[in-house]
């Protein structure tokens, strides 16, 4: 059987469980996907960090599994997204001085502290880059190299973030695109450019970063090195890609104002696409430049949203893990039945979904989980729901952050993301809590690599810009919010948002 040959473009997602690439057709379809899988090393307890070579053995293999599928001929571009936030140090012969710390990594405390402090404090921070300087981002990093690696800091010619490092061995090209740059902390992502003023005043080299594209713009072309590992075509062409928490907007639709995405995976994500850029409120969301020239996207994660009802599943499911496991069905399909039994708003009961802390809305690490309204009728249906509850409530509250910003426009829907979508229940909570239709789209499972290969058919010219490109989206199931259970859930929201200053003390 012969290789197809339907024109298409190729999404590269390095993630930091696997590589991920997905060929799309130019009708939408998606035509081949492959993963490869890689180890993630913890040296030290709360380290974080991979061997940018196991990326690239994982592309290179998967890209040849790809092109045994697919003339190289028919494939137009390559995208990228990646795990954002990772650093990987070069020398000055492009080679890896050390395995790239990555965003999950949280040694890097006091030296967040310190770059806020050279900056002038937060609210000048926030002045200049948009965004507080979170441990996981690349610039408390590159300090710590300094000032614990002195030896290999010496030999940094250039930084650069995980899919980078593919497109460099590629292309041979180095550079980043102006969404994975705003996730180092160092870029000012109002202007679209390396924050100079801010590198020196943190003692780093504005030398060291690379120039930053567009995520549309080609970089490069896939030379003939390349070619021999990957079987792509010589001279394909190299797109600039962006990091993957925004690029996986594009693949749920949110390239224009006027909806909001909302992921159900472990950690909850609430993201809007924006025209203009905006002040960030406290520093409590992630403002970062969009993947289309001009555009930029707004987000807020809360920790524990799909993992709030694994927690609840692990802790207190055994009754209903077990027959899962004998009828062949999800253990969290039996709690939704159970769920279903109590009526929205679990008669009274709230949940805080604070397991881990939380980063947003609130940013507090100390903040602790809760249930309130406990009766002598509570039954493990009403805690099922309220977990579910809790969950939408925060994340409404995440989105709260957005919409008080002058100049965003209010939502006409939510597209629903991650694990949690798959839940009927769920899908109908989120559109009862936040009183908008809910929707799921073809795609969407697909994660960042879809969203790559959209913007690496822009890249290519197949479309002239993402707006266009997110025609091929569709939907695949719409969710009306019940009209006799929003009120329900505003009076139960009320309450909801007051918990945790009444708690906080106890903390």
């Amino acid at each position: 059987m012969g290789r197809m040959t339907e024109k298409c473009v190729l999404g590269i997602d390095v993630g930091t469980s696997g590589c991920k690439i997905l060929a799309l057709g130019l009708s939408g379809r998606i035509l081949a996907a492959v993963t490869e899988e890689y180890p993630c090393y913890t040296p030290r307890e709360g380290w974080s960090e991979q061997e940018p070579e196991d990326w690239w053995n994982g592309a290179a293999a998967g890209l040849k599994k790809m092109t045994s599928a697919l003339d190289p001929e028919s494939i137009l571009a390559v995208g990228f997204s990646g795990q954002m936030h990772g650093m990987v140090a070069l020398d000055g012969q492009l080679r890896v001085i050390r395995r790239a710390i990555l965003w999950n990594d949280q040694r890097t405390d006091a030296q967040c502290r310190e770059i806020t402090e050279s900056a002038g404090g937060e609210q000048a921070l926030l002045g200049v880059t948009g965004n507080r300087m979170l441990t996981g981002y690349t610039g408390g990093k590159i300090l710590w190299l300094k000032e614990n690696e002195p030896e290999n800091y010496a030999k940094v010619k250039c930084i650069i973030n995980p899919k980078d490092y593919i497109r460099l061995k590629l292309s041979g090209k180095l550079a980043t695109d102006v969404s994975d740059a705003s996730g180092t902390g160092l870029f000012n992502v109002g202007k679209r450019c390396w924050a100079t003023g801010l590198i020196r005043a943190a003692g780093l080299e504005p030398s060291f970063f690379p120039p930053a594209f567009e995520s549309t713009e080609a970089v490069g072309k896939v030379t003939k090195q390349a070619a021999e590992a990957t079987g792509l075509r010589e001279g394909t062409t190299v797109g600039a890609g962006g990091g993957d928490a925004v690029i996986s907007t594009v693949g749920l639709g949110l390239v224009t104002p006027g909806k909001i995405g909302v992921t159900l995976g472990t950690s909850g994500v609430a993201a809007m696409g924006l025209g203009s850029f905006i002040k960030n409120p406290g520093g409590m969301l992630q403002v970062f430049c969009g993947n289309q020239p001009g555009a930029y996207s707004a987000m807020g994660v809360t920790l524990a949203a799909a993992g709030s009802y694994q927690w609840f599943r692990n802790a207190l499911g055994d009754r209903e893990t077990l027959p899962a496991k004998e009828k062949g069905v999800s253990a969290f399909r039996l709690l939704d039945d159970e769920a279903k039994s109590t009526s929205p708003g679990a008669d009274g009961l709230i949940f805080l979904p604070y397991l881990t802390g939380e980063r947003a809305p609130l940013n507090d690490p100390n903040a602790k989980g809760a249930f309130l309204g406990i009766t002598s009728l509570s039954r493990k249906g009403h805690f099922a729901r309220a977990v579910m509850e809790g969950v939408a409530f925060s994340l409404r509250q995440v989105c709260g952050l957005m919409l008080g910003v002058d100049g965003v426009a209010a939502p006409d829907s939510i597209v629903l993301a991650g694990g949690g979508a798959a839940s009927a229940l769920w899908r109908q909570i989120i559109a009862d809590v936040f009183a908008l239709p809910v929707y799921t789209v073809f795609g969407s499972a697909e994660g960042g690599s879809f969203g790559a290969a959209l913007v690496a058919g822009v890249t290519a010219g197949v479309w002239p810009d993402l707006k266009d490109a997110s025609k091929i989206i569709r939907r695949e199931s719409t969710t009306e919010p019940v009209g006799e259970n929003v009120p329900v859930y505003e009076r139960q929201y009320q309450k909801y948002v007051k918990f945790y200053d009444a708690l906080k003390w106890s903390y």
